[in-house]
């Protein structure tokens, strides 16, 4: 009888599979995957959001909870701690935020006041360019266009309507799947454990633990590195502001920190949003403090790129880089952001089930020892 720890046969795959059945079940499944389209990215969000919340419910369960309560705590401690960090994060944003309202009319005043100054200059140079009454003819005509397009943008409004709509039935969709997948978690490993090779018994060779652990290294790395770059942001925008390179980056930095932490949980385009409301403030102001924060992101981003993301994923996910950067371009061509999000979730799922089978499979070999001349 083999122990628990002894390492099991290899499966042998034999030449016919190898040469037929292979190459057919991966032309099936793509084209199963582009035939199901947004149905599959569905599933596939609700079942990596399973995946990283099971082991806390198998944590739960341990004492004596049935499942369904076990799923049902979970969830609401897991709200309840979006609640907790909100609280604690609300009062000084919202201080930052009242702050930076009260601040509006006196930034446009100053706009106003250095497009003045600026049109002045010229007037002074001799070049006759009225960007203040052209301002004012803009504003005019803006207003005009809008009393007039009313009819279009009550259309846009009811597109936009659509689409929220839709977007809040997708991630009600997720949430039901998840609750479901998870109910039903125990009873989905048993069947991925039946048609999987056997491993040797421990938790370091069950497939379903493995998957689980490369998720939940992904969630920490991802977790980890927002905590870092949006610290990072927050306190060299609080440098700048001492410095007096941007005054208001003083004032306004929790709150920047914050939404560019949440940001870079967006792959690609999360880095550029979460800068964007430091430059617009810094535009406000003055163009060259604009410049000078646009320079200290660029250079924050240049840290991210070739420091800080290499160190933390190359860490919790076990993964080339170019893999990486590979995953992520191309979910973001088949299904946009969404599929850039479980781009990495994904390809941590493919490298643990590929070093899997590599442990627990053999391809029967295909060349032959050469027959003798009669």
């Amino acid at each position: 009888m083999r122990g628990v720890s002894e390492q099991p046969p290899r499966v042998l795959v034999a030449r016919w599979v190898q040469l037929v059945l292979l190459p057919l079940a991966l032309l099936a499944i793509w084209e199963l995957a582009k035939a199901a389209g947004k149905v599959l990215v569905i599933f596939i969000v609700a079942a990596v959001i399973a995946l990283i919340l099971n082991p806390a419910v198998a944590f739960v369960q341990r004492g004596k909870l049935p499942r369904g309560l076990a799923v049902l705590t979970v969830y609401l401690a897991f709200f309840l701690m979006l609640s907790g960090i909100g609280v604690l994060l609300a009062n000084p944003i919202s201080n930052q935020v009242a702050a930076f309202s009260h601040n509006v009319p006196h930034l446009v005043k100053q706009a106003n006041q250095t497009l003045a100054d600026f049109q002045r200059t010229l007037n002074n140079s001799g070049l006759h360019i009225q960007f203040i009454k052209q301002g004012e003819t803009a504003f005019q005509t803006l207003g005009d266009k809008l009393v007039k397009g009313s009819s279009s943008i009550v259309s846009f409004g009811g597109s936009l309507l659509t689409e929220a709509v839709s977007a809040g039935f997708d991630v009600l969709l997720v949430f039901v799947l998840s609750v479901y997948m998870l109910l039903y978690g125990q009873t989905i490993g048993r069947l991925i454990r039946r048609y999987m090779p056997d491993g040797d018994g421990t938790p370091a060779d069950d497939y379903p633990t493995l998957i689980q652990s490369a998720l939940a290294r992904y969630v920490g790395g991802q977790l980890l590195f927002s905590l870092v770059m949006g610290a990072t942001a927050g306190i060299a925008l609080y440098v700048v502001g001492v410095v007096g390179v941007f005054p208001d980056g003083r004032k306004y930095a929790v709150v920047f920190a914050v939404f560019y932490a949440l940001m870079e949980l967006v792959p690609y385009i999360g880095p550029i949003i979460g800068a964007l409301p430091a430059i617009l403030l810094a535009l406000f102001t003055d163009p060259i403090s604009a410049l000078w924060v646009m320079l200290m992101f660029v250079a924050l981003q240049q840290l991210e790129g070739h420091i800080v993301a290499p160190q933390i994923f190359g860490h919790t996910l076990r993964i080339n880089p170019l893999l990486v950067i590979f995953a992520l371009l191309l979910g973001l061509q088949l299904h946009g952001v969404v599929g850039a999000l479980i781009a990495l979730p994904i390809l941590s799922i493919l490298r643990e089930t590929a070093v899997y089978l590599s442990r627990h499979i053999a391809f029967e070999p295909w060349d032959r020892a050469p027959r003798g001349l009669p």
